[in-house]
């Protein structure tokens, strides 16, 4: 969930609606969630613990959420949640995964689906 909030908008906009409907159950697991998704924008990791295939894809998202002041949506979100704990300044190597997300824009394909 965290790569979903810190990378695509549209998620990141969903969360933030239930929010502020008051549909969240758990706001302290949701503050975590966005602690995990601000360091998932901080600098990549130097360590050797990462592959090469997971940092790549991982700067391509952080790239692409800068077109979209994803990093300031995030921080502005946990801010109204009452997040204040520190950030690391790095991105530790266990949260560098090569996860694939959906395009901006477009649904997930199921097996299910045909679209």
């Amino acid at each position: 969930m965290a790569y979903e909030l810190a990378f695509h908008p549209a998620r990141l906009n969903a969360a933030w609606n239930e929010w502020e409907k008051g549909t969240i159950a758990d706001l302290a697991l949701l503050r975590q969630v966005l602690d995990w998704a601000l360091t998932l924008h901080q600098r990549l990791p130097e360590a050797p613990g990462a592959s090469g295939r997971a940092l790549h894809r991982l700067a391509r998202y952080q790239a692409t959420a800068r077109l979209y002041r994803l990093p300031s949506m995030v921080r502005a979100f946990r801010a109204r949640l009452g997040g204040a704990g520190e950030i690391p300044e790095e991105v530790p190597a266990w949260m560098v995964r090569d996860i694939g997300l959906p395009i901006f824009g477009r649904e997930r394909r199921t097996s299910t689906s045909k679209t």
